[in-house]
């Protein structure tokens, strides 16, 4: 273990501290004061982004240049975990972790500074906003800061694996996020003569059942595809058919063919089946983060460097989530991770009693700093 028992104790009060005070994304204006306050103590250097929130950090110096990501916002649930350090911000709750993601790499540029004269390179330290909103990743590539960066490491907890276990697999990890909604346009009539009308309810749940066909009747089955309608909305009293519904959901694939298919099918079978009832549709389509793609040479490379240093690594299974992880990767090759974080049977992700275990903060430190020191080798021969 890279850090020691009292460094240990220092970072679990902050994952508690940061527990208590989530901020929304695009908010983490007093995360990030925090954040910049830890590294100033330790005279880390933060680089000037012009981020309003979140920061970019930097230890070491020359080539080769890499990257360690951390996201740092939270999600508008209610907490229900019952900890002592439960959300004192009504509403909002790390739900996703982040807490645990950036007290790992507090406490991994805490071991890296201390280490600065052994660094053959430059390491830059993303605490990165709004991961959840899918642009923070794009606002700190469009700052520039990164365009010396030769490789980028992050990684996501998962409550349903076992704490610390860590699974790095080549390739598509997580993926590529579409969302869409669309509007149902009739005619409304009163409910005792539909005839009068063109129903948009009626039509609406032929839309919504045909849509279960995108997967079923064209898409590989070897190969993942995940179509889902999460919010349907229509009318307001019992006896009027209305105007209107609504309807929205996702579309989540890993290959960028079946992407284009399955938008391809929803936009013929939405059109279609809504000319069949007499209705007519606006279907606002909101391009979401491409499938998170590990570099194949570097996840090879990290794979069997992490296996060298620690006992429980596998390659776990495919993430129907998605990660603006991706939006680094399109630009510079990098490795996105999974540790486990609490063990299975354990609420998953975005639930509103989801807790992580403070026992995988060491494994997670140790994955950014042991795999600082490989990657800069590696890049530096």
């Amino acid at each position: 273990m890279t850090i020691s028992a009292e460094h240990y104790d220092e970072l679990v009060a902050i994952r508690h501290h940061l527990h208590e005070n989530p901020e929304l994304s695009g908010q983490e204006f007093e995360t990030t004061a925090y954040i910049k306050a830890y590294l100033e103590n330790l005279t880390i250097e933060i680089l000037e982004t012009g981020l309003k929130t979140g920061l970019v950090a930097q230890v070491g110096q020359g080539e080769p240049v890499i990257a360690l990501r951390a996201d740092i916002d939270a999600l508008p649930i209610l907490e229900n975990t019952g900890l002592p350090f439960a959300s004192k911000n009504a509403g909002v709750m790390h739900a996703c972790g982040h807490d645990l993601h950036q007290t790992s790499l507090l406490g991994a540029a805490k071991v890296l500074k201390q280490r600065e004269t052994e660094l053959n390179g430059t390491v830059k330290l993303i605490f990165q906003h709004a991961e959840e909103a899918h642009f923070g990743a794009t606002d700190v590539l469009a700052t520039g800061i990164l365009s010396d960066v030769q490789a980028i490491i992050g990684y996501h907890n998962m409550p349903t694996l076992p704490a610390g276990q860590i699974g790095i697999r080549e390739k598509g990890v997580m993926a590529a996020v579409d969302q869409f909604f669309v509007t149902v346009t009739g005619i409304g009539s009163h409910a005792a003569y539909p005839h009068e009308g063109a129903d948009s309810i009626v039509a609406t749940s032929a839309i919504v059942s045909s849509l279960q066909q995108i997967v079923s009747r064209n898409m590989d089955p070897q190969r993942a595809v995940v179509v889902s309608v999460t919010h349907m909305a229509a009318g307001n009293t019992w006896n009027v058919l209305p105007d209107t519904a609504i309807f929205e959901g996702t579309i989540r694939s890993f290959e960028q063919a079946d992407r284009a298919l399955a938008k391809q099918r929803f936009y013929d079978i939405v059109e279609n089946v809504a000319n069949a009832y007499g209705v007519t549709v606006d279907i606002d389509w909101i391009l979401g983060t491409n499938v998170t793609y590990n570099d194949p040479e570097l996840s090879a490379f990290l794979l069997d460097e992490t296996s060298r240093w620690h006992d429980d690594v596998v390659v776990p299974e495919l993430s129907n989530a998605g990660e603006d992880f991706a939006s680094y990767q399109e630009q510079i090759p990098g490795v996105f991770a999974f540790i486990g974080s609490n063990g299975p049977g354990s609420p998953g992700l975005h639930f509103s009693d989801m807790t992580v275990k403070d026992e995988a903060i060491p494994v997670a430190v140790d994955y950014y700093v042991n795999n600082t020191f490989a990657l800069l080798e590696k890049l530096g021969q």
